[in-house]
């Protein structure tokens, strides 16, 4: 049997491409094998959100401690004054239970952490039918302002552009198929 030691696997795309419902999925049917990798973030926590399960939700004090003491793999500001990272510390948890972490994480987190681990990552990027299709998907989560939204399309189109630097790119335009497809990366990934 391969050796997961020092494996990680990472699930990026633009907000609204359904990465979170992959990862989920991934999640549900992979228990053994994989753990989330929950991402430290300055935003507001969402009511049905509970930190430390869906995020660390961070003072922004708090968050820039963590980067001057070189706790983050990777972090990025987001969206202005939102930072998101992943903490060095819940890479190291998992793999001491046995297990690879999932990152579900922005483009950018994607790329930072692929050049610090370019042997042992599995990056899969999940792009949306089209940036419209994208833009009722965030409008359907009644979550979000239009300006928000606006926003999140905006960087979207950006983040589509880097689709080539993944391993592999799902087209998410059906759920179980995307879901399956990466299921099936992952596998022979672990099997390496």
């Amino acid at each position: 049997m391969a050796s997961h030691q020092n494996k990680i696997i990472i699930i990026t795309a633009p907000s609204g491409a359904g990465k979170t419902s992959i990862t989920r999925h991934l999640l549900s049917e992979m228990p053994d094998k994989l753990a989330f990798s929950v991402s430290a973030t300055t935003r507001n926590a969402r009511t049905y959100e509970k930190n430390g399960v869906d995020y660390f939700f961070l003072s922004p004090e708090s968050f820039r401690q963590n980067i001057q003491e070189n706790a983050f793999i990777e972090w990025e500001m987001v969206y202005e004054g939102k930072y998101y990272g992943t903490l060095k510390s819940e890479l190291e948890r998992i793999w001491k239970q046995g297990k690879v972490p999932l990152l579900d994480i922005d483009v950018k987190g994607a790329i930072h952490v692929m050049q610090q681990f370019p042997e042992d990552s599995l990056t899969i990027f999940i792009e949306p039918p089209s940036v419209s299709v994208l833009r009722e998907r965030l409008t359907s989560r009644g979550t979000e302002s239009a300006e928000s939204i606006e926003a999140r399309v905006s960087k979207a189109s950006y983040e589509l552009s880097f689709k080539e630097h993944f391993n592999f790119a799902i087209l998410n335009d059906e759920l179980t198929r995307a879901c399956k497809e990466a299921q099936g990366k992952i596998i022979e990934f672990l099997n390496e």
